[in-house]
Parts: structure tokens; sequence; C-alpha cells
């Protein structure tokens, strides 16, 4: 009993010390790129591991218990230049905690209640350009120790405490700053002394976010001769008064864009009237950027005043319904309307405007033609307008168009060939239906085309000629369509400068040997999703810049080896995953080339097979040709021995009642005979048999006793069985009744060819032949063995004479007496008591 509570008590201590041992012990992090960048996320790690390489350039170390950062904790990685410590309940953090980490960009110690920063926390950072300090319980600008950091070019403290937007001096030590993200925090006062460091030290790139910090008042003069790069304030204000007196407050400011608004899940003024926006008129700017406001003021254009002479302007979920009434002398360039509620497309007539973003504006259906003669760029893309007739100048009032984006419409009927827009490089239509693409040569008058996205179209592509006229394309995207007999046809004669091809989910089964042989500058070639059911490469030869095929989710079993030589050499990547394999030896080489280019195929380990059932879901690489030379041994074997019982069985077959008399001769052996004769004869013959044979035998002197199968067959037995046990062994002689009926009768034959292997098995000549009446000689030639033994042997042949029949009995007696036991007195008296009875018949 005592051994047994030892043992529990050693093995309730070792289950105490695994389950206090640390995590990292036997959960190792994951290694995404060997040697280079490590995953160590939520692993409950309370120190940083030991087992990860020295050359580690990137680090992820976040959703774990690391709280304290002592002096150099990372001098271990000194290659390292990202390091995420999000959310580590990290709480100080030590002077020199990140020395040596001479290469590291960017540092990210999001979620962490930071308590205690050192002055020197952030030393030997001399690459930092990134550091995101959000949710640090970070209370002021002043007393984060980055002041060194020169090459800093962004800094988020969205998310904390920071209630001063005074810029510390130390800014003037950050020349490459580029963006400041102060995103909710607390700040609700800006004064002209808080920029008094970008007045000294200008930041001309620099990107200000104030976002969701609860403004109250900008000092008049404040951002006076300030320039900046980008300004937002959104879901800022909590009144158009205040937003009023804030905007106000810019005045002077220098800026390239601007934005204001609010978000989508933050909305906080109930109102919005024309004159917020009238302090814009006092800020220089090129863009402006205004983003769901729900109570805009609707058709009044009055608001857009200050913004005469901006290059561009975005509207973003605002409730306007029409623009109509803009001035033509606007300069604007570039203008986004998007998911705004327009009741109609708006005709607008800006002679200015070179980029129009119209998408996701959902109120109309139909498209109005409208007139910008410098147009150049036009997305209309997710609107579900409908076009009745598509595309030329006509439309859209310019033939500077080079980029236009009609995707996820509904009908966009194609009936002229874009007239007037030849300088077109960018055309999309893709999740639009478009109707009569297919009709003619749509694209004839693009030369300059470069990009073509006509993917879910529902086009079905049965002319030949749709791509006519697309020389300069280089990118062609058509997935999602089909094609006659699912058959891919040589349609890309002209595209002589593709280079990046899509046919996915096209339903293709087939493809022409010729489909690819005008491409050779393809390099991105996309098959997947179709129903090919083979790799056949052959079409893929002529693709001499091809670096990228993916044939993935299709119905590929194999290729054929010589197939796989077709393959350009120009091939990176290749990818057949999700494919329907079948791992059986009748596919071994293509299985074997799958393993030897574990380096040109994608996912290669993700090949999986699906037949043979035993095989199904198991890696194609696991294969083993072994299997299939030890299979091919088996199978040698099993079909040598299938063919030899078959010939025997053949054989045996053949030769069945032949073996029934061989094994009835050695039953028998030398045995007096029962019967003298055994008759084999037609039953058309019967009459003669029973009314001459019998009768002159049976009846005669000496007596012959016959085997006749009509009176001496045992009834209940089978008749091969009677002709071989009754006939044969029972015989010393068989007579064959040879007649016309004979010849063409099976079971004669039958008896015939049994009768010959019982004279060759018993060693003597006892078959008597009888030929009844002349025969043709060709019938007689249809059984070629009896011919030839009636032209080597003597036989008896039947003539209804008396002179005949003297002469034919006489033979027959004599040869039936041959063999036969016999007394030799009597035998003169027989004589002629037989010739009598001959005579006197």
């Amino acid at each position: 009993m005592m051994p047994r509570t030892r043992l529990a008590a050693a093995l309730i201590l070792a289950m105490a010390f695994l389950f206090c041992l640390r995590s990292e012990s036997w959960d190792p992090c994951v290694q995404v790129v060997p040697n280079i960048s490590y995953q160590c996320m939520e692993l409950n790690l309370y120190k940083i591991p030991d087992n990860i390489p020295t050359s580690t350039k990137i680090l992820d170390l976040s959703f774990n218990h690391l709280n304290h950062l002592n002096s150099h904790s990372f001098s271990n990685f000194p290659e390292l230049q990202m390091l995420d410590l999000s959310r580590c309940e990290i709480q100080m953090i030590e002077d020199d905690a990140y020395q040596g980490l001479n290469h590291l960009s960017t540092l990210i110690l999001t979620g962490n209640p930071i308590q205690s920063l050192a002055l020197g926390a952030f030393s030997g950072l001399s690459s930092l350009q990134k550091l995101v300090a959000v949710e640090t319980n970070l209370a002021s600008l002043e007393d984060f120790p980055i002041g060194h950091l020169k090459t800093l070019k962004e800094l988020n403290v969205a998310h904390n405490l920071i209630h001063s937007f005074k810029f510390p001096e130390y800014f003037s030590n950050l020349p490459n700053l580029e963006h400041l993200d102060l995103s909710n925090n607390k700040i609700q006062n800006i004064y002209h002394e808080d920029l008094k460091v970008l007045r000294q030290m200008p930041l001309l790139n620099l990107s200000l976010d104030l976002s969701l910090n609860p403004l109250d008042f900008i000092e008049p003069g404040t951002f006076k001769e300030i320039k900046l790069n980008e300004l937002t304030l959104r879901s800022n204000f909590n009144s158009t008064h205040v937003m009023k007196i804030c905007i106000q407050g810019l005045a002077g400011l220098k800026i390239n864009r601007l934005v204001l608004g609010e978000f989508k899940n933050e909305r906080i003024l109930k109102s919005f009237d024309t004159s917020v926006l009238e302090g814009l008129c006092n800020l220089t700017f090129e863009q402006f950027r205004i983003a769901y406001f729900s109570k805009f003021p609707r058709s009044d254009t009055g608001l857009f005043n200050c913004l005469v002479n901006v290059s561009a302007i975005s509207l973003l979920s605002l409730n306007v319904d029409s623009l109509e009434a803009l001035p033509k002398d606007y300069r604007w360039q570039h203008l986004e309307l998007t998911n705004c509620n327009f009741k109609q497309f708006p005709t607008l007539k800006l002679n200015s405007l070179k980029k129009f973003v119209f998408i996701g504006n959902k109120g109309m259906s139909t498209f109005i033609e409208f007139e910008l003669p410098n147009l150049q760029f036009l997305d209309l893309k997710r609107n579900h307008l409908s076009f009745k007739g598509c595309c030329s100048r006509t439309n859209f009032g310019t033939t500077k168009l080079k980029h236009l984006d009609l995707s996820f419409n509904d009908v966009i009927t194609m009936n002229s060939n874009f007239l007037g827009l030849e300088q077109l490089e960018h055309l999309d239509f893709q999740h639009s239906n478009l109707k009569q693409a297919n009709d003619f040569s749509v694209f004839l008058s693009l030369r300059n085309l470069r990009y073509l996205d006509i993917s879910y179209t529902n086009t079905r592509v049965v002319f030949h000629g749709i791509f006519v006229g697309l020389v300069s394309l280089q990118t062609l995207k058509m997935a999602g369509n089909s094609f006659q007999n699912n058959l891919l046809p040589d349609i890309f004669t002209e595209l002589t400068n593709l280079t990046i091809l899509d046919l996915s989910k096209c339903q293709l089964e087939r493809v022409s040997q010729m489909a690819f042989h005008s491409l050779p500058k393809l390099q991105v070639l996309n098959m997947s999703h179709n129903k090919l059911l083979s790799l056949d490469t052959l079409p893929y030869k002529p693709l001499h810049s091809l670096q990228i095929l993916d044939c993935s989710f299709n119905r590929i079993m194999e290729s054929k080896e010589q197939e796989l030589q077709h393959l350009p050499r120009s091939l990176a990547l290749l990818n057949l995953t999700q494919n329907d394999f079948a791992c059986v030896c009748e596919h071994q080489s293509f299985l074997q080339w799958v393993k030897d280019q574990r380096q040109l195929l994608v996912g290669a380990e993700q090949m999986m097979c699906t037949q043979p059932l035993d095989m199904q879901d198991m890696p194609v690489l696991s294969f083993r040709n072994a299997t299939c030379q030890m299979n091919k041994m088996i199978i040698s074997v099993s079909v040598l021995t299938i063919l030899l019982v078959s010939v025997a069985g053949a054989l045996v077959y053949k030769f069945y009642f032949h073996l029934m008399l061989l094994a009835g001769c050695k039953k028998y052996g030398r045995g007096e005979s029962t019967y003298d004769a055994f008759v084999i004869y037609s039953s058309q013959d019967e009459d003669w048999v029973r009314n001459e044979l019998v009768k002159n035998l049976e009846e005669g002197v000496p007596p012959f006793q016959l085997c006749l199968h009509y009176r001496d067959f045992i009834p209940g037995v089978a008749i091969a069985a009677n002709i071989i046990q009754e006939g044969f062994h029972k015989s010393r002689k068989v007579i064959v009744v040879v007649s016309q009926h004979f010849i063409q009768s099976r079971w004669c034959i039958f008896e015939y060819e049994i009768a010959q292997t019982w004279q060759f098995l018993s060693s003597r000549a006892g078959i008597i032949f009888i030929v009844l009446q002349k025969l043709e000689k060709s019938l007689l030639q249809q059984q070629v063995e009896l011919y030839r033994l009636l032209n080597r042997n003597t036989y008896l042949e039947w003539e209804d004479s008396v002179l005949g029949r003297h002469i034919f009995w006489r033979r027959l007696r004599k040869a039936l007496l041959d063999g036969k036991p016999w007394k030799p007195e009597g035998t003169a008296d027989a004589d002629s008591r037989q010739q009598e009875a001959t005579t006197s018949t």
C-alpha cells in the first residue's frame, strides 16, 4: 500500500510542476518566415522567449503578460525592424529598454496601461519611423520622451488623456514628422501659443488628425501662416454654432487637404446650415472632403461659395439630391460623390473637371448624358444604372476620356464601338450585364486600351472577333463568363501585348491548341475554377514569358508525361491545388513529377488525392512509387496465374469428355466387352440401321450384339455419359454410319470425335466406316478430319443390289469377327448358313 501512496504523491507533484511552468515551455512561437518573422501572440508569456533566433526582423508579442520592460530587454534581436507589444499589460518601461535596436522602424505599444515611462525609455532607436502609443494613459505630449527620434515620421497617440494641443519644444527636433494622430483625446481649446514650434520650425508635410476631440474653441489667428498637408476634423463639435466658430478660427491656414464631417457611428450634429462653412473662405486649400452630415441642406449650392477655387472636392454620405445649379466657372478638377441620395443622375457642366467619381448612389436607375469636355477619369461603379446605349463621345461629352469604370451596374447595351473615345486606356464593366457585346467588334477603335475587365457580365463568347482592335491591351479579365461548347477558342489573335489574363470560373472543359499562340508577352494566366479534366500543357507552350499559371479548383486528375515537357521554361509558379488527383499507379509519372517540382508548385502540400478511396484526402506527396513496383509484380503473377488457369479450364472444358473416356479406359481396362460394336448414326438414318444393320448382324450367324442408343442407353443418365460408358467402354468396335445427315449433325460429329479418342486410347483399329450413299466432295470436306480418314482408310460402301449386299455383309462380318473370341468348330457351317441368309435377303 505504501508504494502506491508514494507513486500518487509523485504524480501530483509532477502535475503541479508542469502546471506552474510558463507557457513558453510548450507553446512555441509561430514561425511565419524562417529566421525572419515570428508570431508569439496570446501565448500567456511572462518573458521574451529565448528560442527565437537573433536574425529575427519581425516579432509579434501582442496579448501577453510582459508587465515590466527592463533595460536591454531586446538586445538579443539586433536585426529587429518591427516590434508589436500591443496589450501586453506593460506598466513600466525602464531606461534603454530598446537599446541595441538600431534597425527598428516600427514600434507598437497599443493598449498598455503604462504608469512609469523613463526619460531614456526610447533611447537607442536611431531608425524609428513609426511609433504607435494608442491607449497608453498618456496625459501630455510634454512628458513623452521622444525628442531624440529624428527619423520619426508617424506618431499615433490616439485614444489617450491628452488635454492640451500645445506642441512641445522637442517637435523642432522631429523634422521628418509627417503624420500626427491626436484623435479621440480630451482637447477642448486650441490657442495661438500652442503652435509656436510650428511657426519656428515648419513641418510642411505634416498631416494632423484631431477627430473625436470635444473642441469648443479655436483662437482666431492660431493657424495664421501655418502650413499643413492635411487637417482632419470629424465628430468634433456638439453644435453647428461651435463648428462655425472653430472653422473661423482656422483663418490663415494654408493646407493641401481639409477633411470635415462626422463618422457613420459617431454623429453629433442634429442640423446643418449653409453659414457653417463661411469661414472656409479665409483658408487656402486645394482639396476638401466633407462626410456624414445627416441634415445636409438640399439643393443649396451656396454652401460651395467658398470652394470655388479648390481643385478637388469630395462629398461622402450627404443628403444632396441635386448639383445642377453649379456655375460653370468653378475650378474643380476632381469631384467625388459617394453614397449620396441623388434622385437623378447629375447633369454637370463643369469645363474644368478632369476626374469625376460617382459611387454607390442608388437613388436613380437611368444614366443621363452629360457634357464634361475635359473629363479624363470617370468612375460610375455601384450605382445600379442602366445604359440604353454605350459607349461613345455623346454619352459623356468628351473625347479625352482615359479611364471609364461602369462596374457593378445594371444592364449596359453595347450599340456603338466607342467612337470619339479612342484615348481610353482603362475600361471596367465587371458585374454589369452586358448586352450585344458579342454581335460585332465592340472594341475595334480602342487601340490605346491597356486594361479591360468584363468579368461576370453574362457574356457568352461566340463571336471570335470580340477582341479585335485591342492591340495595346495588357490586362484582360473575363472571369465568370462562358464559351460556346465550353471550349476556349483562338480569340486573342491581336492581343500581342497582353501580360495578364484571367479566365477563371468560365466553365471551360477544353482549351484549343492555338488559344494562346499569339501571346508571347503573357506573364500571368488564371485558369482556376473551371472544369478542366487534365493538365494539357501544349496550349501553354507558346507562352515564352509566362511566370504564373493558376489551374486550381478544376477537375484535373493527371497529366501525361510527354505533355509536362511543354510547360514554358519561364514559369515560376504553378497552382494545381483543389483538383481531383487520382493517386494510382497508372499516373505515377505525373505524381513523381509533382514531387520533383515542389519549388514550382504553389501549395504542393495542399494537393490532395480524391481517388482511390483508400487514398482520399491524402497528400499527393505521400504517394510512393515503390508500391507500384510491388503492385506490378503482383499483377503480373496474378495475370499469369489467371491466364494459366483459364487455359487449363478451357482445355478441360474442350476435352472434358475425352478425359472421361480416358478415365473409363483405366477403369474397364482390357476386360470382356458387352457389345461387339457401338453404332454411331444420324437419327435420319435410323430406318436403315433397324431394318438392315440390326436385322442382319444380330439375327445372322454368327450373331453380333450391337449397342444402340435408343435401346441400350440407361435412362436418367446424361447422354454424353451413356455414349462414353455404355457405348465406347463396353464395345469392341465402333460402327460409324456416314451419310449426308451424319455430316450435318453436331451430335454425330461429337460422337465421331470421341470415337477417334477411344481408338487412340485403346490402341487398336476399332472404327468401321459405312458410307450409305455417294457424298458430295464439297459436303464431305466440311469435316476435314473425317475426309482425310476416309481417303486414307478402307471403308464399306452400301449398295442396294444382290451382289453389292453379299459383298457388303461379308466384309462387315469379317471386320467384326476381328478380335472376337469364337469356337473353331461349326465355323464353316455358320458361314454357309450366313451366306444363304444373305442370298435370301
